[in-house]
């Protein structure tokens, strides 16, 4: 078959929303946007497992203290699932690892950024975990499917640690008045970085219009920033939380919330790897890799061990 023929099956495919399947035939640039956009994500769950499992032995109580264990544990799983997604690409999760850990891989930006309280863990479950979510469950319909098949899963435990983040903020909110400084301290902090995890603005985005025309996205960044915004104002101001902007209001002509000018100045800088905690992160997880290749390297002989037992015995 011609390789005309093979993308026009291709488009054909993608137009009747038929998913692409790993055996399926696709365009290497597909391929490619696919991996670096899977990768990334996987990047995120497993980096983003670090400023939350910095308060594990914080938390106030029993009850906070086993959900944040729970959660950490989620991110790890879900990290996982898309690792396994980005592997039926062809893409090696050990080199997809080596990127992260050299610079060349990126991850969400927000993972960059100190957790200096308690209450950011509501912060991050209420609003970074809220973004995700917005970003998230389009996904469930892109048009890859062992990707959009691991996002179901992962948007379900997304939509728990977004409640559980916005029961701490409500529950200090409506606590003592230091309490609830902490917790507007949070969202001051949160609010403006939450927003630059969606990317750039649309005019600036490199991306954005190859993905969706192959349906890998189906909103653009500003779309789901503002569906972002429209919904979490309303959350904040019903718990008596302030949102550091002057310029945030509602426009009743659009029938969105009116929003002022992101810093994309510091989202760059941080991208760059200039971020409060980039190098710590990137230390973190190499450190985990060195310290865990004991158990990679016992797993494996115990495997080649028992895969000659097996030989041995059917000779």
């Amino acid at each position: 078959m011609s390789e005309e023929q093979l993308q026009r099956d291709f488009q054909s495919k993608l137009d009747a929303e038929i998913r692409i399947e790993p055996k399926d035939w696709m365009p290497d640039d597909y391929r490619k946007t696919l991996i670096r956009q899977i990768s990334q994500h996987a990047h995120s769950e497993i980096v983003g497992m670090l400023p939350e499992g910095n308060w594990i032995t914080r938390a106030p109580s029993l009850r906070r203290k086993v959900a944040l264990i729970a959660k950490v544990q989620d991110e790890a799983g879900h990290g996982l699932y898309l690792y396994s997604a980005m592997e039926t690409l062809g893409e090696p999760r050990s080199k997809a690892i080596d990127d992260l850990h050299s610079g060349k891989a990126k991850y969400s930006s927000i993972f960059n950024y100190p957790t200096l309280t308690w209450a950011d863990m509501g912060a991050i479950g209420w609003l970074v975990d809220g973004a995700a979510i917005q970003n998230q469950v389009p996904l469930c319909r892109t048009s890859y499917g062992p990707y959009a098949r691991a996002m179901v899963r992962v948007c379900k435990e997304e939509s728990f640690h977004q409640r559980q983040g916005y029961e701490i903020m409500m529950e200090l909110a409506k606590g003592t008045p230091a309490q609830k400084a902490m917790a507007q301290d949070a969202l001051n902090r949160w609010w403006w970085p939450s927003l630059m995890m969606f990317g750039p603005p649309d005019k600036d985005s490199k991306h954005t219009a190859q993905s969706m025309a192959w349906k890998i996205k189906r909103h653009t960044n500003d779309e789901l920033r503002q569906a972002f915004v429209d919904k979490t104002v309303p959350q904040g101001e019903f718990i008596g939380l302030t949102f550091p902007d002057k310029d945030l209001k509602w426009n009743e002509e659009k029938g969105h919330y009116d929003f002022g000018d992101i810093n994309w100045d510091e989202f760059y800088n941080v991208i760059k790897g200039n971020g409060p905690c980039n190098k710590e992160r990137i230390k973190a997880r190499r450190a985990a890799k060195e310290n865990g290749a004991w158990v990679r390297d016992a797993a494996a002989a115990y495997a080649k061990k028992k895969q000659n037992k097996s030989t041995e015995k059917a000779a």
